[in-house]
Order: structure tokens, then C-alpha cells, then sequence
């Protein structure tokens, strides 16, 4: 009996490892490859999808089919126009000043953005996530990765480190 107890324990042993997330910190090296650059990346567990800064952002059909095309709004950007098929529009509360006045319930405006499928690379990983588009370069990190594609990595984040994954290597 103790044999097969330790048997099961030997089988049922991987199997547990293999559930475990990879701990990331809260913010990581992700490449893009299909944009061809590296971005620092915010870990963020209350965002449900990514989010790359794109700026004129355009829709269009080819082939019958929605696109968008977009050009990347970070530091040290050129001019190159990139184009991928649309996924979806997602639709994203933007939250107005929650510390406004207690009697005033805090407003939250939707935003609806052309979201599309990308490749990213987190350490040694590669996944395919959603990524939705808009203009972030008013924010410190031009890329944001959300609830959604922390799970495609099968990824936990603990806020205490940085750049955990080191470059990517994919």
C-alpha cells in the first residue's frame, strides 16, 4: 500500500509543479516581436487586458476583413506605421477623480479601443495575448500588461521586485 501511495505522490508530483506561476515583478522586459522592440512593461493585476501606446490609431477594411493600422507613442519612436488585423473593440472605464467631493459619486467614462492579437515575449515565454491600443505617453511604462495575459503567461506578480525575467529571450 505504501508503494502505491508513493507512486501516486511521484505522478500527482508534476503534475502540482506544473500548475505553479512563474513570479514576475512589477515591471519586466517584454519584447514584441512582431513590432520588433523591447519595452519596460507595468505588471498591472487591475488591468484586464495589455495595453501598447499607439498613436494615429486608423481602422480600415482589407479583404473584407477590420484592421488598424498605428504608429508606437514612446520615447525614441520613428515614424514606422504598422498594421494588424482587428481582434475586437474593447470598451474601457476610464475613472474621472475618485477623490473629488464625498457626495459626488465618481463618474467613469468608457473608452472604446481597437484591441489587437500580439506576440509577446516574457523571459523565455511566448504567448499570443490581446493587446488594446491608445496613447499611454503620458505614463512612465508604454506598455501594460493585464490580467488577461498575466494568465497566458501563467504569471504572478510580486510588486516588491523589477525586471525579474531579465531581457527576454525569445
Amino acid at each position: 500500500m505504501k508503494s502505491v501511495i508513493a507512486l501516486l505522490a511521484l505522478v500527482a508530483l508534476p503534475a502540482l509543479a506544473a500548475q505553479e506561476p512563474t513570479l514576475y515583478g512589477r515591471y519586466e522586459y517584454v519584447r514584441l516581436p512582431e513590432i520588433g522592440q523591447t519595452f519596460k512593461a507595468k505588471m498591472d493585476t487591475g488591468a484586464l487586458t495589455a495595453s501598447l501606446s499607439a498613436k494615429d490609431i486608423e481602422r480600415f477594411k482589407r479583404d473584407g476583413e477590420d484592421w488598424v493600422r498605428f504608429r508606437l507613442a514612446t520615447k525614441n519612436a520613428d515614424d514606422t506605421l504598422f498594421e494588424h488585423r482587428l481582434s475586437r473593440i474593447s470598451k474601457i472605464k476610464n475613472r474621472a477623480d475618485e477623490l473629488g467631493d464625498e457626495d459626488e459619486a465618481p463618474s467613469a467614462e468608457l473608452s472604446k479601443r481597437p484591441v489587437v492579437d500580439m506576440e509577446m515575449c516574457l523571459g523565455g515565454v511566448k504567448r499570443t495575448v490581446e493587446v488594446n491600443l491608445t496613447d499611454r505617453s503620458s505614463f512612465n511604462y508604454p506598455l501594460l500588461i493585464g490580467a488577461k495575459a498575466l494568465r497566458e503567461f501563467k504569471a504572478a506578480v510580486y510588486p516588491g521586485r523589477k525586471f525579474t525575467a531579465g531581457q527576454p529571450q525569445c
